[in-house]
C-alpha cells in the first residue's frame, strides 16, 4: 500500500471535516436517544456507531452512485420537519416539551431497536455529503475510509457530550428542535436544487452559523433557568422499562 505524508494529512483533514459536517447529525441523534432509559442510551449509541461504520464502508466503495441518492435528502428533510411539528404542536406546554419524548415501539420493533433504526436512517441521510466530500479529496479508498471512520468515532464522543448537556439543561430541547427544523429545511433545499427546481444551495458556513447561533441562544436561556438535578434514571425511562417488562 502506497502511504505518503499527504495521505496522512488528508486523513487528518477528513476527520476534522467529518466533525464539522456532522454537528447537526450529532444533535439530532442525541435528541432521539434521550427518550430511552439511561443504560439503553449507551447501547443505542454503540449499535448506531456499528451501523454507521457498516454504511460508511459500503457507501465509500459505491460512492460513485451516491450522487443519485437525492431522494434520501427528501425523506430525511421531511422526517426532520415532521419531528419538529410534533414537538412544538403535539407535545403540550413548554414545560412538557422540555422533557425528552419517551421512545416508543416502531414498525413492530421495541422502543430500543426502533430508536436504533431511526438513528441509522438519520445517519444515512446525513452521511451522503460527507462521503462525497471525502471522495473528492482523495482517490485512495483507504484514505477516504480511514478518515471517515475516525470521524464517526469523533462524532460519537460529541453525541455523548450533548446528552450530558441536554440532561442538565432540559430546556435546550426546544432549541434542539429549532435546529432540527433548520437541518430539515436545508435537506429539502438541497433536494430541490438537485432536481433543478431552484438554483440555490445553502452554504455550509451559513448552516453551521445558524446552528451555532440557535444553540447559543437556547443555552443562554437554559442557563438563566438553571440546571436540573441529574438522576440515574428519570421517570420516563422508568416507565419505559416497566412497559417492556409487562
Amino acid at each position: 500500500m502506497d502511504v505518503q505524508l499527504s495521505d496522512l494529512l488528508t486523513v487528518g483533514l477528513l476527520v476534522v471535516l467529518e466533525g464539522l459536517l456532522s454537528a447537526d447529525n450529532a444533535l439530532v441523534v442525541a435528541v432521539m436517544i434521550l427518550g430511552l432509559p439511561r443504560q439503553q442510551q449507551k447501547l443505542a449509541l454503540r449499535y448506531g456507531l456499528l451501523g454507521a461504520f457498516a454504511f460508511r464502508i459500503i457507501a465509500t466503495v459505491l460512492a460513485v452512485y451516491l450522487i443519485r441518492l437525492a431522494w434520501v435528502k427528501l425523506l430525511g428533510g421531511l422526517y426532520l420537519v415532521y419531528l419538529t411539528y410534533q414537538h412544538f404542536f403535539r407535545s403540550g406546554t413548554a414545560e412538557e416539551r422540555s422533557k425528552p419524548r419517551l421512545a416508543k415501539p416502531w414498525l413492530g420493533l421495541s422502543a430500543l431497536w426502533g430508536t436504533i433504526l431511526k438513528v441509522e436512517l438519520v445517519n444515512v441521510a446525513f452521511s451522503v455529503d460527507s462521503i462525497l466530500v471525502a471522495v473528492a479529496m482523495s482517490s485512495k479508498t483507504w484514505v477516504v475510509m480511514t478518515g471517515g471512520l475516525l470521524g464517526i468515532v469523533a462524532m460519537r464522543i460529541v453525541i455523548s457530550q450533548l446528552l450530558v448537556i441536554v440532561r442538565r439543561y432540559p430546556t435546550l430541547v426546544d432549541g434542539a428542535f429549532v435546529i432540527i427544523a433548520l437541518v430539515g429545511a436545508k435537506l429539502l433545499i438541497e433536494y430541490a436544487s438537485a432536481m433543478n427546481w431552484i438554483h440555490y444551495e445553502m452554504p455550509k458556513w451559513l448552516s453551521l452559523g445558524l446552528i451555532a447561533i440557535t444553540f447559543l441562544i437556547a443555552y443562554v436561556q437554559a442557563r438563566r433557568k438553571g440546571p436540573v438535578e441529574d438522576t440515574d434514571e428519570d421517570d420516563a425511562a422508568a416507565a419505559l422499562l416497566e412497559n417492556e417488562r409487562t
